[in-house]
């Protein structure tokens, strides 16, 4: 897992390599951390976390701006609220 803040309010999660419920409960913490409007662009290859991932956005009201799948890998865009 490596996060990093990449510019002012841009910041990015890396999770590739972990199953569920790991880059869902990687990806919350990594949501508290951050300010209201920021964007983290969170990178995953476990399918079945996108299911779980989009789940809590929807009940945080954090919005998934962009959804990204090269190959086995997806890069997903979140803004927190």
């Amino acid at each position: 897992m490596k996060f990093e803040k990449v510019e002012d309010g841009f910041y990015r999660l890396d999770v590739k390599g972990y199953v569920c419920p790991h880059p869902q409960i990687y990806t919350k913490k990594a949501l508290e951390k951050i300010n209201s409007g920021d964007m983290i662009e969170l990178i995953f290859d476990n399918p079945s976390s996108g299911e779980s991932i989009a789940n809590m956005c929807d009940n945080t009201g954090d919005e998934i701006v962009e959804k990204n799948q090269e190959g086995g890998q997806f890069k997903w865009s979140i803004r927190k609220v």
